[in-house]
């Protein structure tokens, strides 16, 4: 498994408490690992409640009609590199 980067914890911190995983905790989210239909069962409900404490934490909106949407929520590393490209302060 891939070490997190500093960021990546924060963001797999905030999606471990958002969706009350209380098997995961966040040191054991893989950043490279696919988010969806892989080992944390999460589904398209998960993608929302995960974009609304993005919107919440970080101050933009991750809109459900993104064409790249598949590309952002595909690891943690990928939905982490998004966040730091959009966050407001």
């Amino acid at each position: 498994m891939a070490e997190q980067t500093a960021a990546q914890h924060e963001l797999a911190t905030l999606v471990v408490t958002c969706l009350n995983l209380e098997t995961v905790t966040p040191e054991q989210i893989d950043p490279d690992a696919p988010l969806f239909g892989g080992d944390l069962g999460l589904d398209s409900i998960d993608a929302l409640e995960i974009a609304l404490a993005v919107s919440k934490r970080y101050g933009f909106q991750l809109r459900s009609d993104n064409p790249d949407n598949r590309q952002i929520f595909t690891s943690l590393r990928t939905l982490s590199a998004h966040v730091e490209q959009s966050r407001v302060g």
